[in-house]
């Protein structure tokens, strides 16, 4: 029986990159992919999947909860690639963990495991729940050489824990950390905004 994958790691920790090379890798041997993303993710333009180091390709299917993945051709598919997998909701994961059963398609699902306080995306909930195979892509902390955790959301080169949850940005806005830096840079901009309020 065909597996679902779920590849996590921090911002900057090549996941995109990752299943690009994976989609190459199996189109060298002449087999074919559809590569997923979701519809709201219109960064790159929509239905463009790119990774920080410039490599992109087309998505095949943009997917949102009224996605119906039992109209998908899949009988000469190899393999069903996943970006940005956890902005899916808990009803688009379990489609995708149904194809895998019903298809015998594995999926490999790419994406964040936390938001920028440290809490489960929805759909990296319901992967981890539901994955055969959880795999972390790990990467280095932006301030020090230790193991990134941490997703560390900056707005006018402050760092912050308030806002939307769902907040498409890119290196300017993100930096990869590990927890104690991230705290470390966090109490560094409370301390700063009391002393700009006295």
């Amino acid at each position: 029986m065909a597996k679902l994958y779920f590849r996590y790691g921090a911002v900057g920790s090549a996941k995109t990159l990752n299943l690009l090379a994976v989609a190459h890798n199996y189109e060298q041997q002449g087999k074919q992919v559809i590569r997923l993303k979701p519809a709201m993710d219109t960064r790159f333009g929509k239905p463009m999947i790119k990774s920080r180091a410039g490599l992109q390709a087309e998505a095949d299917l943009l997917v949102d909860d009224h996605t119906d993945f039992s109209q998908l051709e899949l009988d000469d598919i190899s393999c069903i690639l996943v970006d940005e997998a956890q902005f899916f909701s808990a009803k688009v994961i379990e489609a995708l963990r149904i194809l895998t059963i019903d298809k015998n398609v594995p999926i490999i699902c790419y994406g964040l495991r936390t938001d920028f306080r440290g809490n489960l995306f929805t759909g990296s909930k319901r992967l981890m729940e539901l994955a055969d195979s959880i795999e972390e892509i790990k990467s280095t902390c932006f301030y020090c050489n230790r193991k990134a955790v941490m997703n560390l959301r900056y707005i006018d080169g402050k760092p912050v824990v308030e806002g939307p949850v769902v907040f498409l940005g890119a290196d300017e806005e993100y930096n990869p950390a590990c927890y104690p830096c991230c705290r470390k840079q966090l109490q560094s901009a409370l301390e700063a905004k009391a002393c700009s309020i006295t």
